[in-house]
């Protein structure tokens, strides 16, 4: 199941959930205590968010691709509060395989892992925008990018790139499992009762966006290459201080998500 989603057992899964939700609650609450830190890391998702969108305006506007690049935009990439799914998942924790299909905890675990590195390199970059040297300078894409720099942690970032492929690898998995979408149907009800309605939306969403890409797997495969390929050069690019072009590609790119 990969480096990321290995799960010895239901316990480790429950422990590393736990962990996850506990540190990413107490990184949002620290961030939430002060108010420049809190807009910083607004400002930081939100130009990220703008980023993901001018880079894949292509299949954002695709009939193949636009619901999976939407859910990977909405889900994964944006500047929305999870804290009510991440809260779930901490509330299901202990009974992850009685209250979800086994084939589901995988993908719970990798989300969870995969939000606190989000929500830690996130607070570095906002840290950085606030202590970025020319607070006149109204320009975010400079600001950005000296930001980016500053930070460093392009093995995390890489890392981050691999655990969100793992979470769309293993739901595109998923939508081959004989029966799994009738039981997650079937679990409309239990898990709302449980108050477990976010997450289950999550669950049925990502499912049926992946579930509709034709070629019984090959589309999902070929969606999650592009986004392999095209975050792998930001990565790389954005990391390299003698990159001549960075501020102009970047510009142009978030300024195509505003078009």
């Amino acid at each position: 199941m990969g480096q990321f989603g290995t799960l010895l057992d239901h316990m480790e899964a429950a422990e590393t959930i736990r962990n996850a939700v506990a540190r990413v609650a107490a990184l949002r609450q620290a961030t939430v205590s002060t108010a420049s830190l809190h807009d910083a890391t607004r400002a930081v998702k939100s130009f990220q968010a703008k980023r993901f969108a001018g880079t894949y305006a292509d299949l954002l506007a695709s009939p193949e691709y636009a619901s999976a690049a939407r859910f990977f935009l909405d889900d994964l990439y944006s500047d929305r509060d999870y804290s009510l799914r991440d809260a779930q998942f901490a509330r299901i924790a202990g009974g992850l395989q009685r209250l979800f299909p086994k084939q589901v905890v995988a993908t719970a675990v990798t989300m969870a892992q995969l939000h606190v590195l989000t929500e830690e390199m996130d607070r570095k970059m906002a840290e950085a925008w606030l202590g970025y040297p020319f607070p006149q300078d109204t320009d975010t894409v400079r600001r950005y990018l000296a930001c980016w720099l500053l930070v460093g942690r392009e093995s995390d970032r890489n890392l981050q790139l691999e655990m969100v492929l793992q979470v769309g690898a293993e739901l595109d998995r998923l939508t081959r499992t004989p029966g799994l979408r009738m039981m997650l149907r079937m679990m409309r009800k239990p898990a709302s009762a449980a108050g477990l309605g976010s997450l289950q939306n999550f669950l049925e969403s990502g499912f049926d966006i992946f579930a509709q890409m034709s070629g019984k797997g090959q589309r999902a495969r070929e969606f999650l290459d592009t986004i392999r390929r095209r975050e792998s050069v930001w990565i790389r690019r954005l990391s390299d201080p003698l990159s001549i072009t960075n501020e102009a590609d970047l510009r142009a790119c978030v300024t195509s998500a505003l078009s």
